[in-house]
């Protein structure tokens, strides 16, 4: 085993143990109801965007994996992820918060009994299946790219591409070790898949995987509270 692995292996098995402390902690769906005014006015419209650091859609949550929001908004809340709108966020919400949070959007709006096929009805042109062989996305988001193998790891399948495009670009960033960035987001793994590629192939792949069938969605909200 190389050191360069070695490292990586080390820093993912740090960040998976983190997510997992923050998982023990119990969410509560219904409290989480209740703490959702920030997150409503941007996850809660359809079509609504983004205009830093380009504009494009704000990724859909509703249905999202609960272990995937939890570390999502402790990495921002750390500043592992560098924007800084959901940063300033995620340090106004307690490690409960945030797991109840969590609870809520992974149910919120889901049909009970839906299921997806196995692996997506349509599948990629020649050269977007190279590339997503290439890092092997099956591996960790599942055939379909909705079942991811670990709780920490996102559903991909049906999220706007603009944003997949945009995050994955992050990823390549970094700025992890920057406390004035602006953009980046750090990951050991995702940064080391991320940047094997092009920004072209970066692109290619994440129009494919906005076209798959998904769980993700947006659900408007009938009110602000």
């Amino acid at each position: 085993m190389n050191k360069l692995f070695t490292s990586i292996f080390a820093l993912a098995l740090s960040s998976l143990t983190a997510a997992s402390l923050a998982q023990e902690i119990k969410g509560d769906a219904k409290a989480g109801e209740t703490k959702n005014a920030m997150c409503i006015g941007c996850h809660g419209i359809k079509g609504y965007q983004s205009s830093f650091p380009e504009v494009y859609k704000v990724p859909m949550i509703s249905g999202q994996s609960a272990g995937y929001i939890s570390s999502a908004l402790h990495e921002y809340k750390k500043g592992a992820r560098k924007y800084p709108t959901m940063r300033g966020i995620a340090e106004t919400l307690s490690d409960q918060d945030i797991a109840d949070l969590a609870a809520y959007y992974s149910t919120h709006g889901v049909v009970a009994g839906a299921e997806l096929p196995a692996k997506p009805a349509k599948e990629p042109s020649v050269e977007v299946q190279a590339l997503l062989n290439k890092a092997n996305c099956a591996s960790c988001h599942g055939a379909n790219f909705s079942k991811p193998i670990d709780p920490s790891y996102p559903k991909i399948a049906g999220q706007h591409a603009d944003y997949l495009y945009v995050a994955l670009k992050a990823y390549k960033a970094d700025n992890g070790n920057n406390p004035n960035a602006k953009v980046g987001r750090s990951h050991p793994i995702m940064g080391g898949m991320a940047k094997q590629y092009s920004n072209a192939e970066l692109k290619a792949m994440s129009n494919y995987l906005s076209s798959v069938e998904g769980e993700l969605k947006v659900v408007p909200e009938s009110r602000f509270r």
